[in-house]
């Protein structure tokens, strides 16, 4: 599979992550690319048409269901399950991406500024039905507490439904890398003409699946699906090979045990 970063609106990816020279873009800083991120994001092929229906699809019925979206962004998954009949709670730790969430959803919307990998969820135990964590464990080394707080704050039998980079990505984007160790690597993009820096963690699947169970989760389903329905009449080019209907990530649901 060959992976055309430049036309999905990414420059070209570098691995490791070093020194950023002043001026330049500082990685993973969503408040200095908020709002260019929210309009390159909202019906791109990527978002609109690949993750966001997944996760929607995975998540079916959720008439009633209380559902913690952990790293809301703009908040358009939010806005989506709200309309499906959800009782949605949003978190990010960027103020401007909450601030943007805010004008989609109104001021009563349950928003607060929070993330994984730091401090605990201000939730009770068990105040979930589910939790959604849509692209947002592959910035994190550690998976330990964060899935432990996740796990914290869901019902029993809640639901985790999570969507990660898919760590074959790693391994076709630089061949000569190892795929068992868990490495940290940067990538460029370009959002709505602003450059933008994200660094992840990648981890082997088997890596992925012993967190999880570890924290007390059942694997329910793991994931490839394809784009939803009218991607290929608006991105033929993008998706005119075969293998690119796998756009790079791997999705799971994860029951609480």
């Amino acid at each position: 599979m060959v992976i055309d970063y430049a036309r999905m609106g990414r420059m070209s990816p570098a691995i490791e992550n070093s020194a950023v020279p002043a001026g330049q873009a500082v990685a993973n800083d969503y408040d200095g690319f908020a709002e260019a991120y929210a309009a390159e994001t909202e019906a791109n092929l990527i978002n609109g048409y690949y993750t966001r229906p997944a996760i929607l699809d995975l998540a079916g019925d959720v008439a009633g269901r209380r559902i913690l979206d952990v790293g809301c962004g703009a908040g358009p998954l939010l806005a989506a399950l709200r309309e499906k009949g959800a009782i949605v709670t949003g978190v990010d730790p960027s103020v401007k991406m909450l601030d943007l969430a805010r004008q989609r959803l109104g001021e009563g919307a349950a928003l607060h500024q929070a993330g994984l990998g730091g401090a605990p969820l201000p939730f009770p135990d068990g105040a979930f039905d589910d939790a959604i964590v849509c692209l947002v464990l592959h910035y994190l080394e550690d998976w330990k507490a964060p899935l432990a707080d996740l796990r914290r704050v869901l019902a029993p039998g809640g639901r985790l439904i999570v969507a990660v980079n898919h760590p074959l990505v790693y391994k076709l984007l630089y061949p000569d890398a190892g795929y068992f160790a868990i490495r940290e690597y940067s990538e460029d993009y370009t959002f709505s003409g602003q450059s933008a820096v994200l660094t992840y963690w990648h981890r082997p699947l088997h890596a992925m699946t012993d967190a999880f169970t570890a924290a007390g989760f059942r694997i329910a389903v793991i994931s490839e699906p394809r784009p939803a329905p009218g991607a290929h009449e608006l991105f033929p080019d993008l998706l005119k090979e075969a293998d690119s209907t796998m756009l790079c990530f791997l999705f799971f649901v994860l029951e609480a045990v």
